[in-house]
């Protein structure tokens, strides 16, 4: 599983490996403690149907673009109620001009959020364009990739996440209760078991105010692209040491630069709790 595949200049790798940062590695295997959680309706969560982040990239000092993670409504997907997640990624004016990057993930999990339903990628990333579906058979643990070409199947493991809704299950986790995250994922073409080392908590101050927040680095080891060519590649996450768990900032650091996300605004969202 990929951030990115191969593309013709270093500069278009670097736009949509960030762009893929935002939503917590999208297509990286990596988040998820095993406790047990507390599941069956809305209020039981951190998140709710509402909440908006929006994030600003930037490339080194370039700004790069901005990414928005959404929950939206809950939606009903073969007489199932699901939580439907979305994210969405685009490029600058500027950037726009060496590499346009316009996607769209919408991912949907059931409403006890112990496993993934439906994935849907929509990439416009320079000339490449391309439609991933990916529905999870629970019935034969199964995952369905199709991206228009290619029809696939691999077998899934039981309580296995999306590369998005993998994002919203992590923030159930009891950070304190062990210092290692983990949880499988798949993105219909692998299913991997992926990790995450929560290394301390810190106080940062990012474009929106100061938080007090958990520093995460993945596992690196199922990432290709820049990221397995380049020495001592590495990834931080920090999200808030509330029990929102909401990311606030995300850096990467390769053999071709620097890269960041950070969080701009929380619209529309429950009252953050102070800590």
């Amino acid at each position: 599983m990929k951030l990115t595949d191969s593309f013709e200049s270093p500069a278009s790798s670097c736009l949509i490996m960030l762009l893929a940062l935002v939503v917590l590695i999208t297509a990286l295997p990596v988040s998820l403690h095993s406790a047990e959680l507390d599941p069956g309706t809305s209020t039981s969560m951190p998140f709710a149907p509402g909440e908006r982040l929006r994030f600003r990239l930037r490339w080194t000092v370039v700004p790069a673009g901005e990414a928005i993670m959404e929950v939206l409504p809950f939606r009903d997907i073969n007489g199932q109620k699901t939580y439907h997640f979305r994210l969405t990624a685009k490029s600058n004016l500027i950037v726009d001009q060496i590499y346009k990057v316009r996607d769209r993930i919408d991912a949907f999990a059931n409403i006890d959020m112990t496993r993934a339903i439906l994935y849907h990628h929509k990439q416009h990333e320079g000339d490449n364009r391309k439609n991933v579906e990916v529905r999870f058979n629970w019935e034969k643990e199964i995952a369905l990739y199709n991206d228009g070409q290619t029809d696939s199947k691999i077998p899934i493991k039981p309580g296995t996440f999306d590369p998005l809704s993998v994002f919203y299950y992590s923030r159930l986790a009891d950070f304190d209760a062990d210092g290692l995250i983990q949880c499988p994922v798949s993105d219909g073409k692998k299913c991997v078991n992926g990790q995450a080392r929560i290394v301390k908590k810190e106080t940062i101050k990012v474009l929106c105010g100061w938080y007090d927040t958990y520093l995460i680095e993945p596992d690196l080891k199922h990432v290709g692209g820049v990221f397995e060519k380049s020495k001592d590649a590495k990834i931080r996450i920090w999200v808030t040491a509330d029990e929102r768990r909401i990311p606030v900032k995300i850096a990467s650091k390769v053999a071709i630069g620097s890269f960041v996300g950070e969080l701009v605004s929380i619209e529309n969202a429950p009252p953050r709790t102070e800590t």
